[in-house]
């Protein structure tokens, strides 16, 4: 089961920081990432991380002010958001991928989804 987590309200220019903890389930084998589900959109890809940390993409709106990272001793995913935009509102949720980086919305195992909304 993954559980994301640190959604909540900030002002456009703020930061949020996201985690995903697994339980049931040993994160690094598994590449993880974020996705993102804006109101009346289609859900989106955010971030990816490879099975070490080695490896990462990001979406283009989010290149540069997000970092995605993880700690597989500690079986967590996190996602700094920084330079927070009124068009980063939407539902964040963690997901893991046995073989495929970047992650996509095919993902074998999701997380229930943390809001997040930036006010302009």
């Amino acid at each position: 089961q993954l559980q994301a987590s640190g959604g909540g309200l900030v002002q456009a220019g703020g930061s949020l920081r996201l985690s995903c903890a697994a339980s049931g389930r040993t994160l690094s084998n598994y590449v993880m990432g974020w996705l993102r589900q804006a109101p009346g959109k289609e859900r989106e890809f955010v971030a990816s991380i490879s099975w070490s940390g080695s490896s990462t993409y990001y979406a283009d709106s989010v290149k540069g002010r997000f970092t995605i990272s993880r700690d597989n001793a500690k079986n967590t995913v996190t996602l700094q958001m920084n330079s927070l935009k009124p068009e980063d509102t939407a539902v964040y949720y963690c997901a893991a991928d046995l073989r495929k980086h970047p992650i996509n919305l095919s993902a074998d195992y999701w997380g229930k989804g943390t809001q997040v909304t930036v006010s302009s």
